[in-house]
């Protein structure tokens, strides 16, 4: 039998420590997940909808659908069964963190406490490949997160509007690791 994690449904199960203080979600996982994909923290538009990346220009679930299949349009519920599906698993490094907005750079760094990863991954043993939407939650996770035993990381580009610098095209080739990953184990 697999382990399964959903997305909290509502706001009123989110904490409210301050008037800027965000609280994540549960991972979507199960147990034989190959792969952890880590952003930092939701942003505004993800906690409105209850849905990891949900800001229609953030093109994380336009890459899964590049890479896996995984139609973009499709209902919430059915893009996270679809991810699982291709032993993918979504969490952030931070359970929660005072932060004004959206940005990565307005996380309050004294205010975060972070997710469990060690807790997660004993729960998918199977995960051989934590790959990080973008260069701040490498560095949140390299900062609060101690793995024992180590696991293999890469740093992919942001998925976040705020990230510009690169196209849709230069971003899919360097996220294209996740599918040559699963692949080749």
């Amino acid at each position: 039998m697999r382990a399964h994690w959903s997305v909290h449904t509502g706001l009123s199960e989110l904490p409210s420590i301050s008037p800027h203080n965000t609280t994540g979600f549960a991972p979507v996982a199960s147990s034989d997940a190959r792969i952890l994909i880590l952003g930092t923290l939701p942003g505004v538009a993800s906690i409105k909808q209850q849905q990891y990346y949900a800001h229609p220009q953030n093109v994380f679930w336009r890459l899964l659908e590049q890479l896996f299949n995984i139609p973009a349009q499709a209902s919430y519920e059915l893009r996270c069964q679809s991810a699982q599906a291709h032993g993918l698993a979504i969490w952030d490094v931070c359970h929660t963190a005072q932060r004004i907005g959206s940005l990565d750079s307005s996380i309050q760094g004294h205010s975060i406490i972070a997710n469990d990863i060690n807790h997660l991954l004993t729960s998918c043993p199977h995960i051989t490949l934590i790959a990080f939407n973008g260069q701040a939650a490498a560095q949140l996770f390299k900062k609060h997160i101690h793995l024992t035993p180590t696991i293999p990381t890469v740093t992919l580009p942001s998925t976040s509007p705020a990230n510009a610098r690169l196209s849709f095209e230069q971003k899919l080739l360097q996220w294209a690791v996740l599918k040559q990953h699963k692949n080749n184990h």
